[in-house]
């Protein structure tokens, strides 16, 4: 697991999507599948190890695109960056069984921080841009947030970025 072959991902969560949380909604599907393709694209590339922050909304379609990855070719791993050991504690239970679910194909767990404290997601978001050479995020154009920082981040560390839009 070298950065030369890891690839991390940010992206929103529900309430900067569009669709919320209708995941049948044709712009999610539609995001999903571009997804997909971005990430057998970074496979054809060489990326082997993907990083991915565990948060609602696009980062399980991230997971979930990566374990399918998976199926395809087995020489891929799969980490979990936790932000702190209670990130899902207050999620609603379909989140919370999904995420088990999905941390359950992981290869690896990485729990950045026990506690909560205000910048522990930042703290991931570095954690996985300083392990990786290309990031993959979904982002709106909306100058704010965290996915916008790890973008800056990335940028100002050197590392590819392919931004996927909300909606094309």
């Amino acid at each position: 697991m070298t950065p030369e072959t890891t690839c991390c991902f940010s992206g929103h969560r529900p309430p900067r999507l569009p669709w919320g949380d209708d995941e049948a909604d044709p712009r999610c599907l539609a995001l999903k599948a571009r997804l997909g393709q971005v990430l057998e694209d970074a496979w054809a590339q060489g990326y082997r190890h993907f990083l991915c922050g565990m948060a609602q909304g696009t980062d399980l379609y991230f997971c979930q695109a990566v374990v399918d990855l998976r199926a395809r070719h087995p020489e891929i791993t799969l980490e979990a960056a936790i932000p702190f050991a209670g990130q899902a504690d207050r999620w609603p239970e379909g989140d919370r069984l999904r995420r088990l679910a999905l941390l359950d194909q992981c290869d690896l767990e990485t729990v950045v921080q026990h506690t909560y404290t205000p910048g522990c997601m930042g703290r991931r978001n570095r954690y996985m841009v300083d392990r990786s050479s290309l990031l993959i995020a979904v982002y709106d154009g909306i100058p704010q947030g965290g996915t916008m920082n790890t973008l800056a981040y990335a940028m100002r560390k050197g590392v590819e970025t392919v931004i996927l839009p909300v909606e094309e």
